[in-house]
């Protein structure tokens, strides 16, 4: 069988909130042999490892999130503030390739575990930090987390809908997305050193992805003098937000409909997404539904009219598509020509998407202690060097 790509490359994973254990985790997958550093007592530092998934008793190897974003890895534990902790750092450390962590800074450097203090023992170390500023500057010694890293970022605020509070975006996606950037990091410095034979410190600011995410609104800010805060604009699930100047919102091109509609069902998920980007597509959106008199009215046969009457629109497709089950619909649009699809909870992706089904991303595997369940496997093929 094919070597994985990170086959013979060490990790000395000291992660420990989502952000950092998300970005080993794609190492283990890639092949590292990743070595999670925990406190011998788990009193001593939140682990993730509290609760339990299913009927499983709670323990330390329980938890339903712990277990899928440490998946693959290796685990000592070690208290490298003592003397003899620090020295078993120190010597897993000579044949190690990378060490990550995402604690604030200057965490490592308070150990004794310095850049410049692991390039003495290992001198061409990596060392992918992944603290929420960054190690320098003004707010380095801030704390943050992924819904902080999100707001600071100015992610938040370009959520939600007009006059309203910036409503987030649900789960913790700075840090899934600081994740996985500290893994391209940590790729980027692994090649630089295949290349030169030199290690380095990679200084990763989590706040600072979030900014990487925000460019079109900046870009609207310095050029037009546009804030992300106006009238119309964050338009929610439209391209436009009714009775408002038509201006370009960096969602691509203007269409109408273009929402989420309730569907069949009184399930917190039973929505579907229908969105008509042509004339075309509303054409055949109106015959799918019966051609009902509202839908045929002549003042909707342009894009314009569209978009200006877009809240009529919406009423006389929620009516219609109240009444149907969200696959179904789905099916019933996408085969008359109009873009849809259904509105996914987590089970809905893990037991009823036939696509991530055929791709094999949710595969079930046994755990000693909470049995048998789905995890989730790489979301890429490789040919040449298979990854599960």
């Amino acid at each position: 069988m094919a070597k994985r790509p990170l086959e013979g490359v060490r990790v000395l994973d000291f992660t420990w909130v989502r952000a950092g254990p998300w970005a080993t985790r794609w190492l283990a997958v890639l092949g590292a042999e990743v070595i999670k550093v925990e406190w011998p007592d788990p009193r001593l530092a939140f682990t993730g490892r509290t609760g339990s998934l299913g009927d499983a008793s709670a323990g330390p190897n329980s938890n339903g999130h712990f277990n899928d974003q440490n998946a693959r890895k290796l685990s000592i534990t070690v208290n490298v503030r003592s003397p003899k902790g620090l020295q078993i750092i120190k010597d897993l450390l000579r044949s190690t390739d990378i060490v990550i962590e995402n604690f604030s800074a200057g965490v490592l450097r308070d150990w004794g575990l310095s850049f410049d203090e692991m390039r003495e023992v290992k001198p061409d170390i990596i060392y992918v930090s992944m603290a929420g500023f960054g190690q320098t500057g003004p707010h380095a010694h801030y704390t943050t987390f992924g819904p902080s890293a999100q707001a600071l970022s100015g992610l938040t605020f370009l959520s939600g809908l007009p006059d309203a509070p910036p409503a987030g975006w649900g789960w913790s996606y700075m840090d899934d997305t600081g994740g996985m950037h500290g893994a391209i990091g940590a790729l980027t410095a692994l090649h630089h050193k295949q290349l030169t034979g030199e290690g380095q410190h990679v200084d990763l600011s989590q706040v600072g992805t979030g900014m990487t995410l925000t460019g079109p609104a900046l870009l609207d800010l310095s050029a037009n003098g546009r804030g992300s805060r106006r009238p119309g604009y964050p338009p929610g699930n439209r391209t436009h937000w009714p009775g408002t100047e038509l201006l370009n919102n960096y969602r691509g091109r203007h269409a109408a409909p273009h929402n989420a509609y309730r569907t069949l069902g009184d399930g917190h998920h039973d929505w579907a997404v229908i969105a008509c980007f042509s004339d075309q597509e509303w054409r055949n959106l109106v015959v799918l539904m019966g051609s009902p008199a509202w839908a045929t009215d002549p003042k909707l046969d342009t894009l314009r009219g569209r978009l200006v009457h877009q809240v009529e629109i919406d009423e006389g497709v929620a009516a219609w598509a109240g009444a149907i089950e969200k696959y179904e619909l789905a099916d019933r649009c996408q085969a008359a020509g109009v873009r849809a699809a259904p509105v996914q909870s987590n089970q809905d992706r893990v037991e009823h998407d036939p696509q991530l089904q055929h791709r094999g991303l949710f595969t079930p595997v046994v755990h000693p202690v909470i049995g048998e369940h789905p995890m989730q496997q790489a979301p890429f093929k490789l040919s040449a060097t298979p990854v599960p």
